[in-house]
């Protein structure tokens, strides 16, 4: 049994999550302890649980008697199951991080699975779920059809976000990944959303136009939506992306940022933040933006390949610590470059 300290580097909840989803890959038990030892509320989270309570169904994994709170684990996977399963944070805790544990291993089910997940769809220190869908889905299609639609937004603290999704396997993997060179920006989109009680102040108009006014400076077209819904809790926020292609014209690559609305923050304020965000990723000459970096390197630890991004993160160097003790393969870091090599045959 693979043994694992929560505690290493950032010391975060993507430690579980990461080995979740490769030990269920992989089929290779873990222990793990001092879970999220360096966050002010140590222990696993309602999305943590969620996930470990999730894997039991899809695989009838074994676990030990864990809860909220929680600083040990001990997790032995089974074979995923495909088929319809629904899940309930019960929070406002994250559909995105839940995914993270449950995506990877799901990629290569024998047959097609479908999920209905209860949540939060954006929150602090989260990916929205728009960021999901439209930035790092495209980077994984390689490895199968994977569908993503919000049916309902849910913000903190009441959540209820509803998002379905769909994975439809592959038999085969493509090339590994080569996002080593910045191509030509040709688009820049956005989601600028907003609970229904906002709408009379036009949040998401303000969000919007505010991003409009940094991103003009690219000679391109800027296409934003603006989306207010009918939510349990007030809440707004903003997800951005920029889209680049290859010679051959064909979709290539992403680059997004996200910004939260929050109290005492104005919607223009919102927007600004979220597209200088935007702004400074694609003047970096990044191919992938550091969170999304840290989101790639499990694929990448399947495909092989390198990555170039803006940023190395600690939260990306644990990632690729926690990657390296379920996978036979090796990270090397030069400067902004990301390369991993397959040690055995790729999947």
């Amino acid at each position: 049994m693979i043994t694992i300290d929560g505690s290493q580097g950032e010391g975060g909840g993507q430690i579980t999550r990461t080995a979740l989803a490769l030990s269920t890959l992989t089929q290779k038990p873990f222990r793990i302890t001092d879970i999220r030892k360096n966050r002010p509320q140590p222990g696993l989270k309602a999305q943590h649980l969620t996930a470990i309570n999730a894997l039991k169904e899809i695989c009838g994994a074994k676990t030990s008697i864990v809860g909220v709170g929680s600083t040990e684990l001990e997790y032995v996977p089974g074979v995923v199951l495909p088929g319809n399963y629904s899940f309930d944070i019960g929070t406002a805790g994250s559909i995105s991080l839940l995914l993270q544990a449950l995506l990877p291993p799901l990629l290569f089910a024998p047959k097609p699975v479908k999920l209905t997940i209860i949540g939060g769809t954006c929150g602090l220190w989260q990916a929205p779920v728009e960021y999901f869908e439209h930035v790092l889905l495209p980077h994984i299609q390689r490895f199968a059809d994977v569908s993503c639609a919000i049916e309902r937004r849910g913000h903190y603290p009441a959540g209820g976000g509803k998002v379905m999704i769909r994975v439809r396997p592959r038999e085969y993997l493509s090339a590994p990944y080569r996002l080593e060179e910045q191509k030509q920006l040709v688009s820049l989109h956005g989601i600028s959303h907003a609970s229904a009680d906002l709408e009379k102040r036009e949040v998401a108009e303000r969000q919007a136009q505010a991003a409009r006014i940094i991103l003009k400076k690219y000679s391109v077209p800027v296409k934003i939506d603006t989306i207010y819904s009918s939510t349990l809790s007030t809440g707004s926020g903003i997800t951005l992306w920029a889209r680049f292609n290859d010679t051959n014209d064909e979709f290539h690559t992403v680059l997004g940022a996200d910004a939260l609305g929050e109290k005492n923050v104005s919607a223009d304020m919102v927007g600004t933040n979220a597209a200088e965000k935007l702004r400074k990723e694609i003047d970096s000459g990044a191919v992938v933006d550091s969170h999304l970096a840290d989101q790639l390197l499990p694929f990448a630890a399947l495909a092989g390949g390198a990555l170039k991004t803006s940023e190395i993160t600690e939260h990306a160097r644990t990632n690729m610590a926690i990657i390296e003790t379920f996978l036979n393969v090796k990270f090397e870091v030069r400067e902004s470059l990301i390369c991993c090599t397959l040690k055995t045959k790729r999947l």
